[in-house]
This record gives C-alpha cells, structure tokens and sequence, in this order.
C-alpha cells in the first residue's frame, strides 16, 4: 500500500498523512483514538508488531500475529477523554470484517492509556448490539 492511498481507517485522509507515521512510530499517536486507527490500520495490512507493540506490557498476549479475518471498514463512534493531556481514554467503535465469506462486526469500547508519554491498549469491552 502506498502512502498517497486512501487509510483504511476509514478517516478520509491518505495514509501517509494519517495511520502512517504511528505505524512507523507509535509514540507519534496523540490521541488513543489516534492509537486506535493505527491498530485498525495494522489488522488490515498484517503489522503484527505494531500491534504487540502497542498493547499494555500487562495485557498483551505473548504472540500478536494473523487472526485470520478480512477487515472491511472502522466507524468511530465515540471517545471518553483519551486526549493527548490525558492519562486514560476509551475509544468506542465499530470494526466490519468478513470470516469465511460471512460478514460481521466486533463493536468494542476499547480502553487505552498513557504511560511515559505514549498511548497503549490495555483491554476492551464488547458492546452487544
């Protein structure tokens, strides 16, 4: 994928000027949503390291690799603090994807912190629709 290509966040903007640089470097993530999009953003194109790298050390599974879904397309759908003043936010979204040629959504209110300046991914709630 290159840069100039559409984020597959879904935020509108090219990736080099959205999910990009947090992929390269994660503490560039103001925001946890920012943090969030670049995890939607690695699910898509198979950075796994990102992802392991931007997991709580105290939640993280010891092996982040392909979980074997399609990602589709992220909706935003709401943030509770998690600015980059914050300690501590929640991102609330909805993410489509396709498993063995059905289509589905995992809707979660993702949990995020601060530490040492950059934001991590400590856990989720999913929300049953």
């Amino acid at each position: 994928m290159r840069s100039s290509d559409p984020c597959p966040c879904s935020s509108g903007l090219p990736l080099g000027h959205c999910c990009g640089p947090v992929l390269d470097d994660p503490s560039t993530a103001s925001t946890a949503e920012a943090l969030m999009r670049s995890r939607y953003t690695a699910h898509v194109l198979g950075r796994w390291n990102h992802l392991y790298v931007t997991w709580h050390p105290r939640t993280r599974p010891e092996l982040v690799d392909d979980d074997g879904l399609e990602w589709i397309g992220l909706q935003v759908l709401d943030t509770e603090a998690g600015g980059p003043d914050d300690k501590n936010g929640i991102v609330e979204y909805a993410a489509s994807f396709r498993l063995d040629g059905q289509r589905d959504v995992l809707h979660e209110k993702a949990r995020f912190e601060r530490r040492a300046k950059r934001w991590f991914y400590t856990d989720g709630e999913l929300v049953e629709d």
